[in-house]
């Protein structure tokens, strides 16, 4: 296996940690209009994230510098062809941050009342176009014989890429109400679980739908085992909500989350970036890769690196891990 092989599928790896993370985390700000009833019932659930949100924010930073580094033709071609709507995710975000942080800087109904307006729709508009963006990746887009985007904005709103935004923002919904389910107490964690239920069963049926058409467009038998581990945890993780186990539910959504992605890139690869006017054309881990000193020199940082900021993680989930309800909130 060469370097590019490796640096793919870390990459893969990493889009798997921050969907898996960031996942819920915009779950969470979905619901606190879904779910949330009282400004009490708002403030339990943007402290169930409170404490980690940044820090899940780490893994697309991470991501997108591994692949500006490792595969520089894939990063150009992507960023260029998909600028407004990676640019709209790079403005939610960034004013959902600010909703994070400002909400509670005045005592005012009305600014309260704004920021939480600004927090539901920046958690709503990005779940739902990752999913447009991964799925045109997948399918394949316009790209020309210089490895240049050639097609419109509109051209990445075809059925395929809307149906593939629609599952992420359905997962990701499920994924934050079993989250909420499990840093939760009282009237809210049932609550979150009701909602779960309805989440993941409209989830089940919007994935099954998308992940079958993308083995038949372009799977393997590798991309076949991901799609099946993902349905199976899907299904396992409604049981488990069913039966008020909330940490079972929880688990095996993230790994619904993570083997809806993996599907993705074992079904992308060896291209990086299929061309839909030619196959030659498409970029490819190998086309696309920086030179093996670069790989090699990003290997040694990352074999470093990537522990420490593990661990780091894990002990702030650690430390927030007990459950929080209303009783916590003063008045």
């Amino acid at each position: 296996m060469e370097l590019h092989d490796v640096w793919f599928a870390l990459i893969a790896v990493l889009w798997i940690g921050y969907f898996f993370l960031e996942g819920f985390d915009f779950g969470v700000g979905i619901l606190t209009k879904l779910l949330a009833r009282d400004e009490a019932e708002r403030r339990v659930l943007i402290n169930t994230v409170g404490p980690v949100w940044d820090g899940n924010e780490v893994w697309l930073l991470t991501a997108g510098g591994a692949t500006f580094a490792a595969f520089p033709a894939w990063y150009a071609t992507l960023f260029s062809g998909f600028y407004l709507p990676l640019l709209a995710i790079l403005v939610c975000l960034i004013v959902r941050v600010v909703s994070f942080e400002y909400r509670g800087k005045r005592d005012d109904a009305r600014w309260k009342r704004n920021w939480e307006h600004a927090l539901f729709w920046t958690s709503l508009l990005p779940a739902f176009l990752w999913g447009v963006a991964f799925a045109n990746i997948v399918h394949g887009v316009k790209i020309d014989a210089e490895g240049e985007y050639a097609g419109t904005v509109l051209d990445l709103l075809n059925p395929y890429a809307l149906l593939g935004g629609l599952v992420t923002l359905a997962l990701f919904t499920f994924h934050g109400a079993l989250f909420v389910a499990l840093k939760t107490r009282g009237d809210v964690r049932d609550r979150a679980r009701a909602l779960a239920r309805w989440a993941g069963l409209a989830t089940a049926g919007l994935a099954l739908v998308f992940l079958l058409w993308t083995q038949a467009d372009g799977g393997n038998v590798r991309s076949l085992v991901a799609l099946v581990v993902a349905v199976l945890a899907l299904l396992g993780a409604l049981a488990a909500n069913q039966r008020a186990r909330e940490g079972w539910a929880f688990g095996l959504s993230g790994i619904t989350v993570a083997g809806a992605v993996a599907m993705l890139f074992l079904a992308l690869y060896p291209d990086v970036m299929p061309s839909s006017l030619d196959s030659a054309w498409s970029l490819t881990v190998a086309n696309a890769s920086s030179s093996a000193y670069t790989l090699k020199v990003m290997t040694w940082v990352a074999a470093i690196m990537t522990p420490v900021v593990l661990l780091y993680q894990s002990w702030t989930y650690w430390v927030f891990r007990k459950r929080i309800g209303v009783q916590h909130i003063p008045a």
